[in-house]
């Protein structure tokens, strides 16, 4: 393999000293406890001697933990199906992960967090910078392969940023609905990733084709990811929603809108193959379309057979997507799209956007009770079901606007050649970036290894078979 210094011996310390020093100071100067994890704060508000299990922490941690495992071990393992990209597809995720947490909080709190002067920090704040992470991450799936650690770090600093300004106008301007994020988290972080690829069009892409490709053994791992994200997923998109009957419900319509979608996915998949073959990359991906799609709707009253009617539809388009569109969205709209996001977080996402406007629509007192205003908060106060769906529509719109401003104006900023990317030649390439172990190249240089025949001849006539390493077979 041909030699490429991409002078990551600065440049990544450089950039990740100096973005935690200054997440450490502006955290020193801006954030706090929020009551229920300060000491003093939980005790002088507890003067009814309210039990300690009635902590928020009790009633959130579990969906943190799930959501937590989603972000660091279901989409890095999600992204391990390139045969020489394992470790940076892992490592990567871990790193941006912490990064953006981190950054996502302060952001987030800038914008409605508050109190005081300061930024209030407790367990619902964690998931939500989960949430915002999770949305760089879908980013990094459509430009796997082909960007350095640096340019990942400079991308989630701005995406982070805009996802903050992007959620605040959703739920604190247009108080839109959308606890699972099929518009702040799936359609902003596709749209955003797609067009930073667009603007990194590599046109010699084609001369890393031979580590663009999967393995047995790295699809089984990225089978790994699949599995982890579709059993929590009920959590992730019901993690914030209200106590009770919203929180219950959420994690039904997702429970049953997931296991609609794998059935979809099985039939389209053999049923675009000519041979009847089940494709991997259907299997890994379009599976988990079910829990992007009802992410808006979710909360609401979909009712378990709308909720697999979405399921159904997420996993089919899904498929179709992989089949038929990400060809074209590369050959004619030079959008190089890695990990296929645009299949499962994209079309799925705006799909669940029109499944909460129309859930929306048909929202009234008749149906949900005195729990209208747990769900829809302005409507007990005069806004109308329809005004509401109006809102919910103005929402994706925003969203789509600011993912591809946002992801042009990123994906220019990346282009600059001082981040050490990867030339066309060494794409999905893990060892440009990370040490590999010797067994690796030692097991290259066996697998390189020719005998000097598959059988030798010698002079009575007889035939001497040798085995895989030369040494004559008795």
């Amino acid at each position: 393999m041909a030699e490429h210094n991409t002078n990551m011996r600065l440049k990544l310390p450089v950039m990740c000293i100096v973005l935690e020093v200054i997440l450490i100071i502006l955290f020193g100067a801006l954030v706090e406890y929020q009551p229920d994890a300060h000491a003093r704060g939980w005790h002088q508000n507890n003067k009814t001697s309210k039990p300690d299990y009635e902590n928020e922490f009790y009633y959130r941690y579990p969906s943190f933990q799930d959501v937590h495992v989603m972000i660091f071990i279901g989409f890095g393992f999600l992204m391990t199906f390139l045969q020489r990209y394992g470790f940076s597809s892992v490592g990567f995720n871990f790193l941006i992960a912490a990064f953006s947490l981190q950054w996502a909080t302060l952001m987030q709190g800038f914008l409605h967090g508050m109190h005081g002067n300061k930024i209030e920090v407790g367990v619902e704040s964690m998931i939500n910078a989960d949430f915002c992470t999770g949305s760089v991450l879908i980013s990094f799936g459509a430009v796997l392969g082909k960007t350095s650690p640096v340019q990942l770090l400079v991308m989630a600093i701005f995406e982070v940023t805009l996802f903050a300004i992007n959620e605040f106008i959703l739920l604190s301007v247009f108080y839109a609905k959308d606890a699972g994020g099929s518009m702040t988290i799936h359609t902003f972080g596709a749209y955003f990733g797609l067009m930073v690829a667009r603007v990194l069009y590599r046109e010699n892409l084609e001369k890393s084709k031979s580590r663009s490709t999967s393995v047995y053994h790295s699809d089984l791992f990225a089978m790994i990811g699949t599995i982890y994200l579709w059993i929590f997923w009920p959590s992730f998109n019901s993690a914030i929603t209200a106590h009770g009957d919203d929180q219950h419900r959420t994690a039904l319509n997702t429970y049953y809108s997931l296991a609609a979608c794998t059935l979809a996915t099985y039939a389209f998949s053999a049923l675009v193959n000519h041979e009847g073959k089940l494709d991997m990359v259907h299997i890994q991906n379009a599976a988990l379309a079910g829990g992007v799609a009802v992410g808006t709707a979710g909360e609401m009253m979909l009712t378990p057979f709308g909720s697999m009617i979405v399921g159904f539809l997420a996993g089919t388009i899904s498929v179709l997507g992989y089949k038929f569109l990400s060809p074209v969205l590369e050959s004619k709209l030079k959008i190089q799209d890695t990990c296929g996001v645009h299949n499962l977080h994209g079309m799925p996402g705006v799909l669940g956007a029109v499944a909460g406007i129309l859930t929306s629509v048909a929202a009234s007192k008749e149906v949900y009770g005195n729990g209208l205003g747990d769900v829809f908060e302005k409507m007990p106060y005069g806004r109308d079901s329809s005004t509401q769906a109006a809102m919910q529509a103005a929402s994706l719109g925003v969203t789509l606007g600011m993912a591809l401003l946002g992801g042009l104006i990123v994906g220019l900023i990346l282009k600059l050649p001082i981040y050490g990317a990867p030339p066309d030649t060494l794409c999905y390439e893990d060892a440009i970036y990370w040490e590999l172990p010797g067994e690796e190249s030692g097991s290259e240089e066996l697998a390189s290894v020719k005998t000097p025949d598959e059988s030798e001849k010698l002079n009575d006539g007889a035939t001497v078979l040798l085995d895989s390493t030369g040494v004559r077979c008795e």
